[in-house]
């Protein structure tokens, strides 16, 4: 799993109970999987198709800071499929995990449209020297 973004948690993230706001946290997950299948699959027009249970394992409190994970698991002919972990930068503890999210690569038609990527590609790579 490769931890890309970082966020500190302040006042505006808590719930009543003072501690991260679930759906503030899934919020920044189905960006960072939107950004994350954006730059893989080299399409703006991508969406979120498919978010599966997500399992609650611990809380965050303000000044937390977290680290959101992303690990591709699957290519589809038009999709990405990725699992996520959030922990805690410092305890390393797990705050939550979802095993599938489903990202869609859209054409112009806004319709499903194969991306014909097979693999982790990273943005170094698809320059050539010189």
């Amino acid at each position: 799993m490769n931890f890309h973004t970082r966020k500190w948690i302040k006042p505006e993230d808590l719930n009543p109970n003072g501690t991260l706001f679930g759906g503030r946290l899934l919020q920044w997950i189905d960006e960072e999987a939107a950004l994350y299948a954006i730059i893989q699959l080299e399409n703006q027009n991508t969406v979120t198709k498919y978010i599966s249970e997500i399992n609650f394992r611990s809380s965050a409190k303000k000044g937390d800071i977290i680290e959101i994970g992303l690990q591709p698991i699957k290519y589809g002919r038009t999709s990405l499929t990725l699992a996520c972990e959030v922990r805690n930068k410092m305890t390393r503890a797990s705050i939550i995990t979802i095993d599938t999210i489903i990202m869609v690569s859209l054409g112009p038609d806004r319709k499903p449209q194969a991306h014909g990527k097979t693999k982790i590609e990273y943005v170094k790579d698809r320059f050539t020297d010189g």
